[in-house]
């Protein structure tokens, strides 16, 4: 007998419940990896807006603390100045110079002010040259360049930028969108009973400030807290529905990611400020156990006693205590300083040469 053939068999279609089942676990899996990554996202926020928070609050503490103790010595400082100004006003007035001599007194003022022992101030020639630009610039006929051009600069685009654009973006638009759901719930004159009142009127200050500050985690919390997000019963939901559901987490997962960046950037920007290099610095001292406050007093000290050096010499000038002569060779002090900061600067230039060696 011949051997029987073996039947090759078909493989059999899957059923269309098959396929629904395969097609909903790959949403339940995208679905739980979307609410993995905005729980994520929400924590990262929080974290990062307490840390700038406090790095904002830091500044204002050591500003307020430094404005504090170093306010008294400023204010003498200023009015240091305005003496030293005067001093000299009276000695052009009141002294009878030689051109040389009136040229040579000149000279040490205004190298007083262009060093910055004291306040620039200007003569009546220079303010009249400056008068003369001003109406240059101030120029409001068309063919004036720097008067087409004048309103132009980085914020003004960047205002504009955000008035004509800024609702346009999709961003813009769902944080809005997500306002106006909060809004049209807990708005206080919707309810009547005075309690009721008065908690939506709190919950709306909160949502306010969210949507000023562009705080769409603010906002997705407020809804979450409320119960007002909603829910899916994966289990007796629709592929259809499911997705929807999908679709919107990746979106609020999207805003999530924006403002997470907004914040690290707000942060980086805030310790590359001025005010920021300073509390990087008040760190480093407090780190070496230094009182940063007392550094800086003791050099606006050592400044103080260097501007008071300054007052006095020019006010022997004018008492005619001192020659000409003596006050064109400068005061004892300013000397000093003088040949410390030469000697400073010589030996970091002798420590760079045997550095390229």
């Amino acid at each position: 007998m011949a051997p029987s053939k073996k039947i090759k068999q078909q493989p059999q279609p899957s059923s269309p419940s098959q396929s629904t089942a395969l097609g909903l676990s790959a949403f339940h899996e995208r679905r739980r990896v979307l609410e993995e990554e905005h729980e994520w996202l929400l924590k990262q926020i929080q974290r990062k807006r307490k840390e700038l928070k406090k790095f904002l609050d830091e500044i204002r503490s050591v500003a307020t603390e430094m404005f504090a103790q170093a306010s008294p010595i400023y204010q003498k400082l200023m009015e240091l100045d305005t003496e030293i100004h005067d001093l000299f006003e009276q000695i052009f007035t009141t002294r009878k110079l030689g051109k040389k001599s009136q040229q040579d007194i000149t000279k040490v003022y205004r190298n007083l002010q262009f060093m910055g022992m004291i306040s620039p101030k200007f003569d009546q020639d220079e303010d009249e040259d400056d008068e003369e630009l001003d109406e240059m610039f101030n120029d409001t006929s068309e063919d004036n360049f720097f008067n087409k051009n004048a309103h132009y600069s980085p914020e003004n685009e960047s205002s504009q930028f955000t008035s004509e654009s800024a609702y346009k973006s999709p961003e813009s638009k769902q944080i809005r969108q997500t306002f106006l759901k909060l809004a049209s719930l807990f708005h206080p004159d919707k309810v009547t009973d005075e309690e009721t009142q008065m908690r939506h009127n709190e919950i709306m200050k909160e949502v306010n400030r969210a949507y000023q500050e562009g705080d769409i985690a603010r906002l997705l919390e407020l809804e979450r807290q409320h119960h007002l997000q909603e829910e899916i019963d994966f289990d007796n939901s629709s592929k259809s529905d499911i997705e929807k559901a999908c679709n919107r987490r990746e979106k609020d997962n999207q805003l999530l990611k924006t403002q997470y960046e907004n914040l690290k950037r707000e942060l980086r920007l805030a310790r590359n400020t001025p005010e920021g290099e300073m509390v990087k610095d008040y760190r480093a001292c407090q780190k070496e156990g230094i009182d940063p406050i007392e550094e800086i007093l003791s050099e606006m000290k050592g400044q103080l006693e260097l501007i008071e050096n300054i007052r006095d010499f020019v006010r022997d000038f004018l008492d005619k205590k001192i020659t000409i002569q003596q006050f064109l060779k400068g005061p004892s002090l300013m000397r000093k300083a003088t040949a410390e900061e030469e000697e400073e600067m010589f030996e970091m230039l002798l420590e760079n040469l045997l550095g390229l060696k």
